[in-house]
């Protein structure tokens, strides 16, 4: 099984959790999950951090059985709905950056 996901690392606006988690789960969620393919999507949202420490305030994960079908979900046109989805929420409620992973299940477990 492969396990791609997306760590979203930076910092909600100032008393946008709630509002971004409601977006997050209504607006961006269904997107991912009409990827051809998909096993699982799911997204833990991980607000406590140690001090000093970058927020990280949401993981996205998807599993797929195999290479393949990542590669053709990625050329899906499901793939520009989630991303024009994930793209219009971030501008609203959050600064910061996305790192993108494509590995293996076992070695990252979320």
């Amino acid at each position: 099984m492969i396990t791609r996901y997306a760590l979203f690392e930076g910092k909600l606006k100032d008393g946008q959790t709630e509002a971004f988690r409601a977006a997050v789960l209504n607006d961006i969620l269904p997107k991912w999950k009409a990827f051809p393919g998909a096993l699982d999507v799911r997204v833990t949202f991980a607000d406590a951090r140690d001090e000093g420490a970058p927020e990280i305030p949401m993981i996205l994960a998807i599993n797929y059985p195999d290479l393949a079908t990542v590669e053709a979900a990625l050329a899906s046109p499901a793939r520009t709905a989630a991303k024009a989805a994930t793209e219009e929420v971030l501008a609203r409620f959050f600064d910061g950056r996305i790192h993108h992973h494509v590995t293996q299940a076992n070695e990252f477990p979320l």
